[in-house]
């Protein structure tokens, strides 16, 4: 079973990731923070396992404690609840928990 979306990560663009941009300080939010934060994360995974994680969602699933749950906030279509819903997906990763199930 999958739904989308499948994880989440900060993407309020006020509460976001601090980044340098052509030497200039601001924070962003939204899928181009977020994605690259799940990339860099597997990146991480994979570079200490010494073998690509494939495709995650089966072990996601079944193992929701390896995401933070979102229960708060909204993007305006959906609401945050806990579980899985359509604002947050499963949540955040949790590193740590996700690389030890991968």
């Amino acid at each position: 079973m999958r739904g989308v979306p499948d994880v989440s990560g900060d993407a309020d663009p006020e509460t976001g990731y601090d980044v340098r941009v052509d030497g200039t300080d601001t924070v962003i939010g939204g899928t181009s923070a977020v994605a690259p934060l799940w990339a860099a994360l597997f990146a991480r995974i994979n570079a200490s396992a010494g073998k690509s994680a494939g495709f995650v969602n089966p072990v996601l699933y079944p193992n929701a404690q390896a995401c933070r749950d979102v229960t708060q906030g909204n993007n305006g279509d959906y609401a945050a609840q806990p579980g899985w819903d359509a604002c947050t997906g499963l949540g955040s990763p949790n590193g740590n928990v996700l690389a030890r199930l991968l």
